[in-house]
């Protein structure tokens, strides 16, 4: 749980940041709570390919990971969809917690988790929420 920067695996650059919390039935889910602009990249305000019932929803409070779960392995995290609100694909997701609980490695994947990416996450204070500090 808590708020997390979520680092673009193609640039290296912030995204946005994003809170975890638990769901109802044990499982992790994440929202969207502030995008973090970028140089010479003006960010999308809505979801344009997102599928039904987040097309054209606005991008700030969108939910783009459910259903993660911890698994038996400790720091381990399975069962999960993570949707790139940029291409409107959903992942089943799965993600490992550093020890130190700092940063998360999560993993989007379709069908083999081989194939799939990897983006890093790092948990970040709730100041990061009205700090200008990303820009």
């Amino acid at each position: 749980s808590g708020l997390w920067r979520t680092i673009d695996d193609r640039t290296g650059f912030s995204k946005a940041l994003v809170r975890m919390d638990m769901a109802k039935d044990g499982s992790y889910q994440g929202t969207i709570v502030k995008i973090i602009p970028r140089p010479d990249y003006t960010p999308q305000e809505f979801c344009k390919k997102c599928p039904a019932p987040y097309t054209n929803k606005p991008m700030l409070g969108l939910l783009v990971l459910t259903g993660l779960k911890a698994s038996s392995r400790d720091g381990y995290y399975v069962d999960g969809k993570v949707m790139d609100p940029l291409s409107g694909r959903i992942y089943d997701g799965k993600a490992r917690l550093s020890k130190d609980g700092r940063r998360l490695s999560m993993r989007g994947y379709v069908g083999v988790s081989m194939l799939g990416r990897s983006q890093s996450w790092v948990r970040e204070s709730e100041s990061a929420l009205t700090t200008d500090k990303y820009k």
